[in-house]
């Protein structure tokens, strides 16, 4: 991918990950679309801003027709409601899935399309490490982002065929609004997206941004039991 010839559509794009996304890929030479629930909370000159909601299917597809020249989309917006999956609001756990999971679907179906106009192009998924394990306190978020690292290497395969790369993002913790109340090690957001967009131009197909995520992901052949039991 030559970010130069790159015109790119990022949802989420008001702050966090998003917004150093959008910043970093015009540094890059990039044009950018810049989305959200509320575009005009999107303060970063240079960039072209939509309304898009991902529970708002009307809101998604008026997005891709506004954005029919994008070759690269960064399925960046999603949500955590820290729910229990047993005893848990289940309104909340079906917020965070119909968001993370349905919601991302939603865009990649609209917009699949769109990149196969544009010779293929690209999706990259921000994902967690906690697509991989469970943890007390964030379980509704981490079976929606294993459902949506399912979702990523399915419609890898399924648009394999139209020269689109489907990149998956892993992660253990951003230092951004979302990561507010998380106590632990946290990298700095922007790092996480060079380390995102160097992987994506090189053709990786997943990228592990950080030791915690390389760690999770090897831990995954061995029995649960060593794992779960280090976490106690």
């Amino acid at each position: 991918m030559d970010y130069s010839k790159t015109v790119a559509l990022i949802t989420g794009a008001n702050r966090g990950l998003g917004h150093h996304f959008a910043e970093a890929l015009l540094s890059r030479g990039a044009r950018v679309y810049a989305t959200a629930r509320q575009p005009d909370l999107i303060n970063l000159p240079g960039v072209r801003t939509l309304r898009l909601d991902l529970t708002d299917p009307a809101s998604v597809i008026a997005a891709a027709t506004t954005a029919s020249d994008v070759n690269l989309l960064i399925n960046n917006a999603g949500v955590s409601s820290s729910q229990p999956l047993v005893s848990g609001d289940l309104d909340q756990i079906h917020h965070d899935m119909n968001t993370n999971y349905f919601g991302t679907l939603t865009v990649v179906r609209a917009f699949a399309p769109v990149l196969a106009a544009n010779g293929g192009g690209a999706i990259l998924n921000v994902l967690s490490a906690l697509s991989w394990f469970s943890v007390e306190g964030a379980n509704s978020y981490s079976a929606a982002k294993a459902a949506e690292w399912s979702l990523t290497n399915g419609v890898r395969l399924e648009l394999a065929g139209q020269g689109t790369q489907v990149t998956g993002l892993h992660l253990g913790a951003a230092d951004t609004d979302m990561s507010a109340g998380y106590q632990g090690e946290k990298m700095a957001p922007a790092l996480v997206v060079k380390v995102a967009l160097d992987g994506l131009e090189a053709g990786q197909l997943e990228v592990l941004a950080d030791d915690w995520s390389r760690y999770v992901k090897a831990s995954l052949g061995a029995d649960p039991a060593l794992f779960y039991t280090q976490l106690k």
